[in-house]
């Protein structure tokens, strides 16, 4: 589904789910023109990387652990009796180093060595990312797969890193090569997955950034039930919406939805919206809607497809708007830009 949404867009998406709308290493991208989206992430990389080395690598004390002739951080005593390291005139001992060879830098330097092995990638910036390579001997090249996105951390020395990473974190999901009876293979660029979590952030983001006149948030819902009657509550499935914007009147759930059919065929051979998505948006807004005034109301954004016939519905059910409706990434961003300006209208009595 990726393959239907201008390209310049996803660049655009991911500078607001990274909040990296001002980031001057990449700034430029978005005057580009791209064929293939690995040409976007491998410019964004060029960028990226090439202010990184400028300014200098981001270093971090990296744990070491070594045998030497005199004692240096901490002593491993088990460590020395169980490789008998005393007998050669050695301890085994446990230090910190202040290098580049970080976590951060070796999911860089991965993403970058994916890219020209395996990425459809022009000659041109091909012929770049290998000229990056240099710079990066210091580091170690990991295995993609190894990375592990979640345990990355960023602080104001590293606030920098923050876009470039989330750009190798979609390089890996959507180009990660597995190897199957021997033989290369590529999964769908990009994964419906990693374009999913993205879309998700990236609807979040905007609102955050650019109306900070409403609270924006990504909460539980807890369900409205009777405290004195209930039992095996435990067992209720929790309730996590994508985005909620609230002003001082009203609210309004979003649930992000990127799927590849956002319309199901009914037994009648009737299109109708995914009979769990409008369930689940329904229970979303009642339980939420405590006070059983109609304040709260609930929308499903899916990202646009290019069947027919799409998702339209605005209807009020028990009180609470309810609808269904579809972002076309497609678009200009300015068109873009107008369509989600135009669901702040849902907020309004």
């Amino acid at each position: 589904m990726s393959s239907s949404i201008a390209i310049r867009n996803i660049y655009v998406m991911m500078a607001y789910a990274f909040r990296a709308i001002r980031h001057n290493g990449v700034a430029q991208v978005e005057t580009e023109e791209f064929d293939h989206l690995h040409d976007l992430f491998a410019e964004i990389l060029l960028r990226g990387v090439g202010a990184l080395v400028k300014r200098g690598l981001h270093r971090g004390y990296v744990p070491h652990s070594d045998e030497l002739a005199t004692v240096r951080g901490r002593l491993d005593i088990t460590g020395s009796v169980a490789t008998r390291s005393m007998l050669r005139g050695k301890l085994v001992c446990e230090f910190d180093e202040y290098e580049a060879d970080t976590p951060h830098n070796q999911a860089l330097k991965a993403v970058i060595v994916l890219l020209i092995r395996h990425g459809q990638v022009s000659a041109s910036r091909r012929d770049a990312l290998r000229r990056l390579l240099p710079y990066l001997d210091a580091v170690t090249l990991v295995a993609p797969d190894s990375i592990r996105w979640n345990t990355l951390t960023y602080h104001r020395a590293n606030a920098n890193y923050r876009f470039l990473l989330g750009a190798c974190e979609l390089v890996v999901r959507g180009l990660l090569p597995t190897t199957s009876t021997g033989s290369t293979k590529l999964t769908s660029w990009i994964s419906d997955e990693a374009m999913s979590s993205l879309y998700e952030r990236f609807l979040r983001e905007y609102y955050s950034i650019e109306h900070p006149e409403l609270s924006t948030s990504s909460s539980k819902v807890p369900w409205d039930y009777n405290a004195e009657e209930a039992s095996g509550v435990e067992q209720l499935p929790a309730m996590f919406t994508d985005v909620v914007l609230r002003n001082k009147q009203r609210t309004l759930i979003i649930d992000a939805k990127y799927y590849g059919h956002s319309m199901q065929l009914s037994r009648w051979g009737k299109l109708t919206l995914h009979s769990a998505h409008i369930y689940q948006i329904f229970a979303y807004v009642k339980n939420m809607d405590i006070n059983h005034d109609g304040s709260i109301s609930g929308l499903v954004l899916y990202a646009r497809t290019t069947a027919p016939e799409q998702p339209d519905v605005d209807v009020t059910i028990q009180g609470n708007r309810i609808g269904a409706t579809t972002l076309d990434l497609n678009q200009e961003w300015p068109v873009v830009r107008d369509q989600l300006e135009g669901i702040i209208s849902w907020l309004n009595p």
